[in-house]
């Protein structure tokens, strides 16, 4: 079964309990911390130590220990009311205009019905414009919070920042976030992407068709690194939901880019990078599944058609015998170096 983070970064950073302010030898290795800032080395980027009357408190590893593939740094304000949650992660599958998705659905779940989107647009950030996605939420848990998010793609990396705090202390969360977005630096700025929130029309309806067979699992088809999946990013072309997938753990969309029916498909996950794939086969016919995680991406077998939502559903739940076990793993590390591993070796 794939390895799951589901919803980690979104729960952790809304956890309004005060942070230890300890931290573990073991993760040193995650940042460098100077006398005014904090910098996330492999990744080139860093955020001052105070920043719009937040302060570091924390920072580490939130999983994948020891890699420095998924960190983070909390800052809280001076009376622990307002807190703030940086992440730098390393997906597979990066994309800030997805990773906005995922957290807006996941927000507008947790949150309940009175919760209300009241911005979600492009963002300058560190003074480059419509190279972030901003994002604020008011009355949320039943009119209570503010929160507000704001996401990044720079080079591999995905940086996701959120401050939540009480609705009185409303202009204090936008304070933080958007002195945050400010004030982040990065080694190469030329390695931003332009990013906007993913946007989204009818799919065709489509004739009804029978479940996907696996065709082939030949080691040819897992030996190699990964190639980008082939679905345009940062919402540079309109997509749209092919169908719903209905798991023990939820409800989940499969997208396609609109207009292309043989295109790639995709399924979102989580909010932490994890998302499922069908990628039309680069030799012969059919398309190959793969998921991507933090720092990982799971090969599996080619199918001769879309496999169904009732199948996907399956592959998440790991109750797909034809899938219960990748054929290969692609292991990232933080300098960009990556490891194939063959299933059983």
């Amino acid at each position: 079964m794939m390895p799951k983070r589901a919803f980690f970064l979104l729960s952790f950073a809304l956890c309004l309990t005060a942070p230890s302010l300890a931290r573990a030898a073991d993760e040193a290795e995650a940042w460098t911390t100077t006398d005014t800032a904090i910098r996330a080395d492999a990744a080139g980027i860093a955020l001052p130590q105070t920043v719009a009357g937040l302060s570091l408190t924390k920072s580490g590893e939130a999983s994948n220990g020891g890699r420095a593939i998924d960190n983070y740094a909390q800052y809280l304000s001076d009376d622990g009311v307002v807190q703030a949650t940086l992440y730098i992660y390393l997906p597979s599958y990066a994309d800030a205009s997805l990773a906005a998705y995922m957290t807006d659905k996941a927000v507008m779940e947790r949150f309940g019905p009175k919760t209300r989107r009241t911005a979600y647009a492009s963002a300058p950030v560190a003074g480059h414009a419509n190279s972030a996605i901003r994002a604020v939420y008011d009355d949320a848990a039943d009119g209570a919070l503010t929160t507000a998010a704001a996401f990044v793609h720079a080079g591999r990396w995905i940086v996701k920042m959120r401050v939540t705090g009480p609705t009185e202390r409303r202009a204090d969360v936008l304070a933080g976030l958007d002195g945050m977005l400010s004030a982040l630096s990065f080694d190469n700025p030329s390695t931003l992407h332009a990013t906007t929130p993913a946007r989204f029309a009818a799919c065709p309806s489509a004739a009804e068709q029978g479940d996907a067979r696996l065709t082939r699992t030949d080691a040819a088809d897992t030996a190699s690194v990964p190639q980008d999946v082939r679905l345009p990013r940062e919402g540079r072309d309109a997509l749209c939901v092919r169908g719903t997938v209905q798991t023990a753990q939820g409800n989940y969309d499969m997208l396609q880019q609109v207009g292309h029916a043989d295109g790639a498909i995709i399924v979102p996950v989580d909010d932490s990078g994890t998302v499922m794939a069908f990628d039309p086969a680069q030799q012969g016919s059919g398309y190959k599944l793969s998921i991507h995680m933090v720092g990982q991406t799971d090969l599996y077998g080619t199918y001769d058609r879309v496999p169904t939502a009732r199948q996907v559903a399956a592959i998440l739940d790991g109750k797909d015998p034809h899938t219960a076990r990748a054929e290969a793993t692609a292991a990232y590390d933080a300098s960009g170096a990556v490891k194939m591993v063959q299933a059983g070796r």
